[in-house]
C-alpha cells in the first residue's frame, strides 16, 4: 500500500506554544488520516516539525502502508532525514532516531520538500493544535476529523495496552543480578580490496570499495530500526571509520568515538598475503600461529593479546556508558573476542565462528555477566 504523508509544525514564540499537523493520503488522493497534535507550551519550530513527521509516520504504519512518500515545507527536516545534513542538536537527534525507527517499518520511504503553499492542510492542522494549546490543552491529539475516524475504522485494531511482552524476564533476572544492561551492537566493516582478494588485513588500512559503501549504508538502515543507539564507537582504521560514519549519519548522531582497542589484530608478516601465500612463505610460523591463540605471527600480535586489549576497551566503555546501547564498528577478530567475553569461554571461539562483511552481532553485559543475543545477522543484505 502506497501513501503520501504531508506534515508541518509550528511554534508561536519559538520556543512557545507549539503544534503539528499531519495528513495521510491514499493512492487515489483520498484523505485517510488527519492529525492535529499539541506538542507543548515551550517547544521550538523544529521540534514541532519533527513531531508532525512522527505522527504522520505512525498513522501510515497503522494504516498498513508499505511505501511512503513524505512531503514537508521544512528544508531542515527533509535534508536531515535524507541524510544530507548533519543533526547537531540533541533534541533533534532523538526525534530523528525515532523517525528512522518508524521509517524502518516501510519497504520504501522518500522525503521531498514542497513550498508552504502546497502544504496548506498540514499547516491548518498545526494551527488547530496551537489554538488548542493556547486554551490549555496538554500534549496529544486534539480532535479527529471525520476522515480520520474513517481511516481508523479501516486500520487494523490496535493491540490492547495490557498485552504482555514476549519477554517475561531478562537475562539479568535469571543470572541473579540487578546490574544495568549495557548492550553492544557489533558491526563488521564493509568490503575492501583485501576482502575481495581474501588477504589478511589487520594493521593495513585499505578503504571501502563501492560495494563496501553500499553494504555500510544497508547495515546503517537496519541498525536504525533496532532501537535507540546512544553511542557510536569505531576502530581507528579507515574501513571501520567509513562504515561508522554511514551509521552515524543514518542514526542522526554527530560524534563517532574512535577507540584504539577495537582495531583489528596485527597479522605481522602475514599482512596483505593470501592464506596460500602465507603458508608458502612462512610455513612453520603459520602452522604454529594457527595451532595456538597465544602464538603471534612474526612481528605481529597473538589472538590472546588482542583478546586482552579488546576486553580492556569493552570494560572502559561499559563503565563510561553503563545501561546504554553502544554501536561498535570494528573487525572480525575484535567481534569474536566480544563474543568470547559474553560467553565466558576459551579461545576456541576464534576458530569456530565466522563473521560476514557488514554483519551485525549483539552481545550484552549485566555487570560481569555476559549474554550473546545475535551472531552474524546479514538479513539486511538480502
Amino acid at each position: 500500500m502506497r501513501v503520501k504523508v504531508y506534515t508541518d509544525g509550528g511554534s508561536r514564540g519559538n520556543p512557545g506554544i507549539a503544534g503539528s499537523g499531519s495528513v495521510v493520503y491514499g493512492e487515489d488522493g483520498e484523505t485517510l488520516a488527519e492529525i492535529a497534535y499539541v506538542v507543548g507550551r515551550s517547544s521550538s519550530n523544529n521540534v514541532a516539525e519533527y513531531t508532525g513527521l512522527l505522527r504522520g509516520l505512525e498513522a501510515a504504519a497503522e494504516l498498513g502502508a508499505t511505501e511512503v512518500e513524505v512531503y514537508m515545507d521544512s528544508k531542515l527536516v527533509i535534508e536531515q532525514m535524507a541524510g544530507r545534513w548533519k543533526i547537531k542538536h540533541p533534541d533533534m537527534q532523538k526525534l530523528a532516531r525515532e523517525a528512522r525507527q518508524l521509517a524502518a517499518r516501510f519497504s520504501t520511504i522518500t522525503y521531498t520538500w514542497v513550498p508552504r503553499a502546497k502544504n496548506k492542510k498540514a499547516d491548518e492542522l498545526s494551527n488547530v493544535a496551537m489554538d488548542a494549546a493556547a486554551k490549555g490543552a496538554g500534549p496529544g491529539i486534539v480532535g479527529a476529523p471525520a476522515k480520520a475516524a474513517k481511516a481508523a475504522q479501516k486500520a487494523e485494531p490496535a493491540e490492547p495496552k495490557e498485552r504482555a511482552s514476549h519477554v517475561t524476564a531478562g537475562p539479568g533476572h535469571w543470572a541473579g543480578t540487578d546490574a544495568p544492561r549495557t548492550r553492544f551492537v557489533l558491526l563488521r566493516h564493509g568490503q575492501t580490496a583485501h576482502s575481495v582478494d581474501r588477504r589478511f588485513s589487520g594493521s593495513s588500512d585499505p578503504e571501502l570499495t563501492e560495494t563496501g559503501r553500499e553494504q555500510a549504508r544497508r547495515a546503517a538502515r537496519a541498525i536504525a530500526g533496532f532501537g535507540a543507539i546512544d553511542v557510536v564507537v569505531s576502530s581507528p582504521l579507515s574501513r571501520a571509520r567509513e562504515t561508522a560514519a554511514a551509521c552515524a549519519a543514518e542514526l542522526g548522531i554527530d560524534k563517532v568515538e574512535v577507540v584504539e582497542g577495537f582495531r583489528e589484530v596485527d597479522f605481522g608478516a602475514f599482512e596483505g598475503l593470501t592464506r596460500d601465500e602465507a603458508i608458502e612463505r612462512h610455513g612453520e610460523a603459520f602452522g604454529q600461529w594457527e595451532a595456538s591463540a597465544s602464538v603471534a605471527p612474526p612481528e605481529g600480535e597473538s589472538l590472546a593479546q588482542l583478546h586482552r586489549r579488546v576486553m580492556r576497551a569493552r570494560l572502559k566503555l561499559q563503565e563510561e556508558h553503563a545501561g546504554k546501547t553502544i554501536l561498535v564498528v570494528t573487525h572480525m577478530a575484535p567481534i569474536k573476542s566480544m563474543i568470547r567475553q559474553a560467553l565466558g569461554v576459551g579461545s576456541e571461539v576464534f576458530r569456530h565462528i565466522f563473521l560476514d562483511l557488514a554483519s551485525v552481532t549483539v552481545v550484552e553485559f549485566y555487570g560481569d555477566h555476559g549474554v550473546v543475543r545475535c551472531v552474524n545477522d546479514v538479513a539486511h543484505h538480502r
